[in-house]
């Protein structure tokens, strides 16, 4: 028999009854605001070209490694998933896609994919019964009818999700030909933008570092066989990308290195990596002294600017071979950042005109040193938790460990960081009723008058954002 499935009003509010009063309160408050998601992966062409969701497979599963990792992890192929986004899958091998998933639904019990996935199937769908094996085909079928219609579009699931800003994450080298689209039409007023990431144009140590140099110039059209014809084509592309809207540019690297050097000896190691020569010393050196550098240029160009490092991606190399990369086995590894970043915040870290958000998988360095160090440079922000540790445990866990060091107002505000599009309101609820939840807790340990909470939670949601992102 199929078991009910149905959205608790106070889920994630907290279970004393004191407490619950003052989040259901404050809740109320933030519950319909605007959605601003400044970094995400929605591929821009859905937008700009109102491509419809195919079928659930297409929506829920495909692009959201999130969910496929889980699979993965339990005897699940990629392949049978349709991963990677855009091979070749037919209506059967999607409805069979989605009988996997639901039979392996209670594999997601306890994680925050389970949360976000009962949130938009109960709360956009209709759904009312718990994924199965049984129960699939129902699903999908229900899913299915609904994505035939208008309303499923994604530019109409923006207006009513209320997204009224959205970014993407795009190659330096990108024409932004669906960006200019979405900008000229003038009947579509949701904010969509680029974002500026050249992260493995920094990467010396990478085999195809010259061809994307290569690219990276013909796109400027600037020679690059300079490290100042470098440095003018990265400024260039960035100067293109704010020209379409960019607020941002987006940093992973393996850490938060930076480096001091003399331009001669810079234009020396960069001459030396364009011939081949470069040791594994050496492409490290550079490729921190170009992060410096794109920090130097921020605080000219005024880009946000994204640091989001210490993963090894591609951790399953034999998955990277047959998906390519960003489908699940990129996995954390451990981080120093006051050491790492001092050069930089030395140089810049009170710039007027940056803002620095840093992000981090490895929990450790919360409280230990990116909280201090939001707390005393004035272009440094927290970012908030994604990925691995976006589960309410561990979005609780950054709140309390942040906040008594940095306060409410060193933080970034939401960043779902996600390309499954309905489960873009899913993840900013669960943030605003996690953000009500802590902040309750305040108030009725007397730290916080309520009307005190309710300026931190507005600041949280909406002011925050758009002060870190100049909106």
């Amino acid at each position: 028999m199929a078991r009910a499935m149905t959205l608790n009003p106070d889920r994630l509010l907290p279970p004393d009854a004191a407490t619950r009063e003052v989040a259901r309160r404050l809740y109320a408050e933030v519950e319909h605001l605007p959605i601003i998601s400044p970094h995400g992966h929605v591929p821009p062409a859905w937008i700009a070209d109102d491509v419809p969701f195919t079928n659930p497979t297409a929506l829920f599963l495909t692009p959201d490694h999130y969910i496929n990792r889980i699979l993965h992890a339990n005897g699940v192929e990629l392949s049978q998933l349709g991963v990677p986004v855009g091979s070749d899958f037919s209506e059967q091998q999607s409805r069979e896609a989605w009988r996997i998933f639901c039979s392996h639904w209670r594999d997601f019990n306890g994680t925050a994919m389970r949360y976000w996935m009962q949130d938009q199937l109960c709360g956009i769908f209709g759904v009312d019964v718990r994924p199965s094996a049984e129960t699939a085909d129902q699903i999908y079928d229900q899913v299915a009818a609904q994505l035939a219609t208008p309303a499923m579009r994604p530019r109409a699931l923006m207006e009513s999700f209320d997204i009224a800003f959205i970014a993407t994450t795009d190659d330096p080298c990108d024409s932004l030909e669906h960006h200019e689209k979405i900008a000229q039409d003038a009947g579509f007023t949701r904010r969509v933008v680029p974002t500026f990431r050249p992260d493995k144009y920094l990467e010396p140590a990478r085999e195809d570092w010259n061809q994307l140099v290569d690219a990276l110039g013909e796109a400027a059209g600037v020679a690059v066989d300079s490290l100042a014809g470098y440095t003018a084509a990265m400024e260039n592309r960035r100067a293109f990308f704010k020209q379409h809207g960019a607020v941002s540019t987006d940093h992973s690297h393996a850490d938060l290195g930076t480096v001091r050097l003399d331009e001669v000896d810079a234009a020396s190691l960069y001459d030396k990596a364009r011939r081949g020569e470069a040791s594994e010393q050496e492409c490290t050196l550079l490729r921190r002294w170009l992060l410096t550098d794109q920090i130097r240029m921020a605080t000219e160009d005024g880009l946000t600017l994204t640091l989001h490092p210490a993963v090894r991606r591609g951790h399953d190399t034999e998955a990277t071979r047959r998906y390519g990369a960003d489908v699940g086995n990129d996995i954390p590894v451990k981080l120093e950042v006051t050491n790492a970043l001092q050069p930089a915040l030395d140089q810049f870290g009170n710039h007027p005109n940056l803002n620095l958000v840093i992000f981090t998988l490895d929990e450790d360095v919360f409280s230990r040193e990116i909280a201090p160090l939001a707390g005393w440079y004035r272009s440094v922000y927290i970012g908030v938790p994604w990925w691995f540790i976006d589960a309410p445990e561990s979005i609780m866990r950054f709140k309390q460990s942040v906040t008594e060091m940095g306060g409410f107002s060193r933080v970034s505000g939401m960043i779902d960081d996600t390309r499954a599009f309905c489960s873009i309101p899913a993840r900013h609820d669960m943030s605003r009723r996690l953000d009500c939840a802590h902040l309750a807790d305040l108030v009725v340990k007397h730290r916080l008058d309520e009307d005190e909470a309710l300026d931190s939670l507005l600041d949280l949601v909406s002011n925050n954002p758009k002060k870190v992102f100049k909106l």
